[in-house]
């Protein structure tokens, strides 16, 4: 592989102007096509084989007008104080706005508070609920101002109006902010790492074409694939992330090369071919990892993790052949300013002062035993929280103080109580549904934590029936989803007394599900994606030891980072300083994710600093040797890649959204525990304890694996090896 990919490194630094112009064209054909494209689907969330599922699906065949996927909205009004909503001049004016909501466009239907019973006892409160004919994604923006116009006219009235639901628009602050923040972080990075503004250029104009063309795919192939706008967001994440890590590394290598007196052309190509590898291999084990989504079969996941291996892919292609391109084209302007004037360039250890890479990696080999004990025993401290990882999705109660959301479901919780903001929706399925939901309505009436139970609505053919059940405690609480558990454990007797299908659905029912689907896909989800990469990095530095310990320096990580999330969103540990407003369950999406995300940066970095040790160490150097020259080249680089990263993550964790908080400082800090506590302490630490055991392969699997040559030793002897007087020219074009 390594002197394949040195041929297409000197071919895109020679042809470069082709080169850069076939992919601005792509860039250029694709965006093209976006814009031409159909409007991308709305999101269609749905858990093929769960309970939430074939209730839904049965309502949407048997019981359309219940609307069970279309959008809701609850509207909480309160009286002012010492008044009454009973009161006949205030019953007119909440007649007025439900008057008002039920004319808004793609409104189905509206819930009188005063014949739904969804009047608080002392008369201050009442609710009516808005149901829409579509989904929360596919509501109008006439539909929103209609939404607002009816209550701010009851507010133009003295009353308090606030709403809640997935119809009422979400503020959209969130974004672009901290995207534009960390891209400016990363350019600073990348310029005092390389001290050249051409070089730090390189990895951020790659990784942003990278990232256009990907999510332009998306777009262009979001209707015939039915890709909604939201599946882009971890290709974009996921995209920019290895799209600078890629670039950088080839930079990086093809200045090392530079400096050891080699010329432009074979420079690019020597860089291409050895860290060109890594890439290719790195690259393989993020498409593994994303590729892996589809175990938790829910589809919105697999196919955001498809589209996003899908970028990371192109961001491999960029590096190999666009990287070398834009070196072309920039000579002696992608070294420092120093090192131009120079007939050989310093670098590292040749400067004169060790860097900072080369001191480390000696502190470690002084003293392994000690560095991996306090990093292992370190990182497993902060892992001890995730023993207690409570899985659920935020509701509105999550929502910022502030934001009409949470003060809906504040008042609805004081006036009715926590219950009310998540209510459960029985679906009884059967020839005689009328007196079957009867006397299911009656047995469910007595179980345990049930508060309230709506009196059931039977569709024209009487074949299926609805009835919504209040629990006495909120949504995101451990005891709903007992209570959950509870009832649909009691429905197996029930449809035996009825001879009726019986399901639990609605919104809590179906986090609830949603929580716990993901939670069983998580064991399957590590073997494969753990499974495989292991294979991969088996082929890479063909041995055993050196795949298992970064497989499980990674785990160690992810747990740590686990248990930080946990005390921190969960426990409330430093909630005032990191802005939490309310404690509760971690999203459940929130373990895969940081499994998917983690897993192909922490590959990254073991593959590009490890493949630089097992290179020297092929090449002769002692393992010792061989660790201190990984670190000198890589460290630096690594470290830089894994600063960019933080800095993009921390800057979604002063968003007021909890979701996105929490998915930024989840990320942060996972990076921050698998760069500079696994990849720079304990690897080497374990490292030098193996020391030439690391590299050890069985002879019979040694025979058995193909041989990639990612460290580059066929690709050296090849370009070592003496030439016949014919091939003297190209010997000459070489060497430069």
């Amino acid at each position: 592989m390594a002197t394949f990919l040195y041929k297409l490194g000197r071919l895109s630094f020679r042809r470069r102007r082709y080169v850069a112009l076939l992919w601005v064209l792509l860039l250029g054909g694709i965006g093209f096509a976006s814009s031409a494209a159909p409007a991308p689907p709305a999101d269609s969330f749905s858990m093929p084989g769960t309970e939430s599922q074939k209730a839904f699906d049965l309502l949407d065949k048997k019981f359309p007008a219940a609307s069970a996927e279309g959008a809701t909205a609850r509207v909480v009004i309160r009286a002012p104080q010492n008044e009454k909503l009973t009161d006949p001049a205030a019953k007119k004016d909440v007649e007025n706005l439900v008057t008002a909501l039920g004319k808004g466009p793609q409104v189905t239907s509206v819930a009188d508070p005063f014949k739904a019973n969804a009047v608080s006892k002392d008369g201050s409160t009442a609710y009516a609920s808005v149901t829409y004919k579509v989904a929360g994604t596919e509501l109008t923006d006439a539909a929103h101002d209609a939404l607002t116009k009816a209550t701010d006219d009851a507010r133009a009235e003295g009353f308090t109006v606030e709403m809640g639901g997935d119809a009422v628009e979400a503020d959209q602050e969130m974004g672009g902010s901290a995207e534009l923040i960390g891209i400016a972080i990363s350019a600073v990075v990348l310029l005092v790492t390389f001290g050249s503004l051409v070089a730090a250029g390189m990895p951020l104009l790659t990784a942003i074409i990278g990232v256009g063309i990907g999510v332009s795919g998306i777009a262009a192939l979001g209707s015939a694939l039915n890709l909604s706008s939201t599946t882009s967001t971890l290709a974009s994440m996921i995209g920019l992330a290895v799209g600078i890590d890629y670039a950088l590394f080839i930079v990086s290598r093809f200045r090392a090369e530079i400096a050891e007196g080699r010329q432009g052309e074979d420079a690019a190509g020597r860089a291409v071919g050895t860290a060109g590898s890594a890439v290719v291999f790195a690259g393989l084990t993020v498409v593994v990892a994303l590729s892996g989504l589809a175990v938790v079969n829910i589809p919105m996941l697999t196919k955001m993790g498809l589209a996003a291996a899908g970028t990371v892919a192109v961001a491999v292609l960029i590096a190999l052949t666009m990287i070398p391109a834009l070196l072309g084209f920039a000579g002696k302007k992608a070294l420092r300013r120093k090192d131009r004037k120079a007939a050989v360039p310093a670098q590292g250890a040749k400067a004169g002062k060790p860097n900072l890479g080369t001191r480390w990696s000696r502190l470690v080999l002084r003293r392994p035993l000690a560095v991996l004990v306090v990093g292992v025993l370190g990182l497993g401290a902060i892992a001890v929280p995730a023993a207690s990882l409570e899985l659920g999705l935020p509701d509105e109660g999550t929502s910022a103080p502030d934001s009409t959301q949470r003060k809906a479901y504040d008042m609805l919780s004081e006036s009715f109580g926590a219950g009310f903001n998540g209510p459960l929706m029985i679906t009884v399925d059967g020839k005689d549904a009328a007196g079957a939901a009867k006397s299911v309505s009656a047995s469910l009436a007595k179980v345990d934590g049930v508060a309230a139970v709506a009196p059931p609505q039977v569709n024209k053919a009487g074949d299926t029936a609805i009835m919504s059940v209040v629990p006495s405690t909120g949504p995101s609480d451990h005891k709903t989803e007992e209570l959950v558990k509870t009832i649909r454990g009691e429905a197996k007797g029930w449809e035996a007394d009825t001879s009726s299908d019986v399901l639990v659905t609605g919104q809590t029912a179906m986090t609830i599900d949603f929580s716990q689907t993901l939670n069983d896909a998580l064991v399957p989800y590590l073997l494969l994606v753990v499974g495989l990469a292991f294979l991969l990095l088996m082929l890479v530095f063909r041995s055993i030891l050196v795949p298992l310990k970064a497989a499980l320096g990674f785990l160690l990580s992810v747990a740590a980072a686990l248990g930080a999330v946990v005390a921190v969103f969960q426990w409330g540990w430093l909630a005032d300083i990191m802005g939490v407003e309310q404690p509760g369950p971690i999203m459940s999406m929130m373990p895969i994710f940081m499994i998917g995300v983690v897993f192909g940066l922490a590959m990254d970095y073991e593959v590009f600093l490890v493949t630089r040790m097992r290179e020297a160490y092929v090449h002769g150097a002692r393992p010792g040797e061989a660790i201190v020259t990984g670190f000198r080249h890589g460290g630096r680089v690594v470290g830089a890649a894994a600063i960019i990263m933080i800095s993009v993550f921390s800057g979604f964790i002063m968003e007021d959204n909890s979701m996105i908080k929490m998915m930024g400082f989840g990320l942060a800090i996972a990076v921050l525990f698998d760069a500079f506590v696994v990849r720079m302490a304990i690897v080497p630490a374990v490292m030098a304890l193996l020391g030439k055991s690391a590299w050890w392969l069985p002879r019979w699997l040694d025979k058995v694996l193909p041989n990639v040559d990612v460290e580059g030793e066929k690709l050296q002897q090849d370009l070592s090896a003496p030439r016949p007087v014919e091939d003297e020219r190209e010997l000459e074009s070489v060497r430069g």
